[in-house]
């Protein structure tokens, strides 16, 4: 299958996992702040900056405020990666590749939409957060949920699940980098004498801290905690699972082609060269260089799935 549906169904699964993991990072940037004595607004950019979109608050706002950059990233018709954004994309390119989804699928898209318009119909104020989260995130577990329970295991499945894989690496990758610019003050610092408790706050942020748990007990540190979300295979939101996932199908359509497709062959480079070695080696080349070598790569091969598969023709 390549084309229009193909890119339907790819953006569709971004878009409601950027929805759900948007919402993990403003809370990972809320835990965060409350951590940190003498905290201040401008805490808030280094979240805006990671989430990347900085600079489009900064293009509509003179000032920086904790309320206003929580309303920019959860419901702001100008932000095109808030929350309330992400999910109406993601109800649309359902509505354009319609009779490629399940009955149960399109209910769950549809009633997440119409759920998020509810909750953010107006400012959520800081009382109301935590739930409103906790929601958005369950709407998406729910269109996850339905998506593996219904669907054919075919092409259409293997596009949903790269769009879902793709955007978590990003964010899995984004949500390290706020521990990196909130708490560190240089690169030097990465990996000496850092919070525990911000650490694990991280681990939280990806619904992770019950796994490490119990693979690395109570008193694991952070490099343990970088090694489980960068390096373990076993952790369902680490780097190297989300891209493992993204090999998988990729290779399921290469098999339906007889072709190996280069976004295949750059994920194998990225595979070999940055997920081979230990998490001793990503502290020496600087944990936040690494991240952000791996979203400029998985940028990349985001692109190059679009070109391989003519998404636009």
């Amino acid at each position: 299958m390549l084309g229009k549906t193909a890119n339907g169904l790819f953006w569709m699964y971004r878009y409601l996992e950027r929805a759900e993991n948007t919402s993990r990072l403003i809370e990972t940037g809320q835990r965060i702040a409350l951590t940190r004595l003498g905290a201040s607004a401008e805490e808030w950019r280094s979240i805006l900056e990671t989430a990347g979109v900085y600079s489009g608050y900064a293009s509509v706002h003179d000032t920086l405020s904790k309320e206003a950059a929580i309303d920019w990233m959860l419901r702001d018709p100008a932000n095109p990666s808030s929350v309330l954004s992400s999910i109406a994309a993601a109800r649309q390119n359902a509505r354009m590749v319609r009779t490629a989804l399940t009955h149960e699928v399109w209910e769950a898209t549809n009633s997440a939409h119409m759920r998020a318009q509810e909750l953010l119909s107006r400012k959520v104020g800081e009382r109301d957060l935590p739930g409103v989260l906790g929601s958005i995130r369950q709407r998406a577990a729910l269109v996850r949920g339905a998506t593996h329970g219904t669907m054919l295991r075919n092409d259409i499945y293997d596009f949903a699940r790269i769009g879902t894989f793709l955007e978590r690496a990003d964010n899995t990758a984004r949500i390290l980098d706020v521990k990196y610019y909130v708490l560190l003050p240089s690169v030097s610092a990465v990996g000496s004498t850092v919070d525990n408790v911000q650490w694990e706050t991280i681990l939280r942020a990806v619904s992770g801290r019950g796994g490490f748990r119990m693979e690395y007990g109570a008193s694991a540190g952070p490099r343990e905690i970088a090694q489980f979300l960068i390096l373990d295979k076993r952790m369902p939101r680490s780097l190297a699972f989300c891209l493992g996932k993204i090999r998988d199908n990729l290779g399921y359509l290469d098999g339906d082609s007889g072709q190996r497709s280069p976004a295949l062959a750059k994920l194998d480079h990225i595979e070999t060269t940055y997920l081979s070695h230990d998490i001793d080696a990503v502290f020496d080349f600087g944990l936040h260089e690494f991240i952000q070598k791996m979203l400029t790569l998985l940028a990349e091969i985001g692109r190059q799935i679009e070109i391989d598969y003519r998404f636009y023709e």
